[in-house]
């Protein structure tokens, strides 16, 4: 059970633009914001740093930075964002083969070099302490430019933000997440407890 319940999305009719900015990620308006519009300024420097982030102007693939923001979430513990980035990351390309596959990284064909470094990156970036060091840098710097380094980092920590708003409010998991969780996310030890 959620530690604060979140509030009607029609409540503060300033923050309608930034809910639409979360409507087109994810589908539906986070249960995350709704709770946080108790201080709608909050609200609005967070679509403002989200817009930011995850521009579609940049040079990462936007689905990918969903994937990045999964890895992240995962090495974090966050359950809520773990399963809020997959559905953002199939919303914006990526295959439901790649997601089945998201924890043979490693080793499945459906990923490239680049992208296991960099998935190794957001496991190192969101771990607590973190755990980048100047090898995984160097490993980094052979398949993304400095420019698209900072790109995947503001994924990154974005969801550093997210992580610890849903664990310590321990956000109620909407349908959609709760459904990619149980599909995707189970058979890696997910089970969403602390969010339903």
């Amino acid at each position: 059970m959620a530690f604060l319940e979140p509030l009607s999305k029609d409540l503060h009719p300033e923050l309608a633009e930034d809910f639409a900015i979360f409507e087109e990620i994810l589908g539906f308006v986070p249960n995350s914001l709704l709770t946080m519009q108790r201080r709608p300024e909050i609200v609005k420097g967070f679509g403002v740093l989200t817009k930011a982030v995850m521009s579609p102007d940049g040079e990462v693939d936007l689905g990918f930075k969903r994937l990045l923001a999964h890895f992240a979430s995962r090495a974090a513990g966050c359950q809520y964002c773990e399963a809020h980035s997959l559905v953002a990351a199939k919303i914006h390309g990526i295959s439901e083969e790649k997601l089945e596959q998201i924890w043979e990284y490693k080793t499945s064909d459906l990923y490239s070099e680049a992208e296991r470094v960099a998935l190794d990156y957001a496991l190192a970036a969101g771990a607590v302490p973190n755990d980048v060091d100047q090898p995984l840098m160097e490993r980094m710097k052979q398949h993304w430019s400095e420019d698209q380094i900072v790109e995947i980092l503001g994924a990154i920590c974005l969801y550093g933000f997210l992580n610890r708003w849903n664990d310590s409010m321990a956000t109620e998991l909407e349908e959609a997440p709760t459904a990619m969780g149980e599909k995707i996310l189970s058979k890696g030890g997910w089970d969403g407890k602390r969010h339903k």
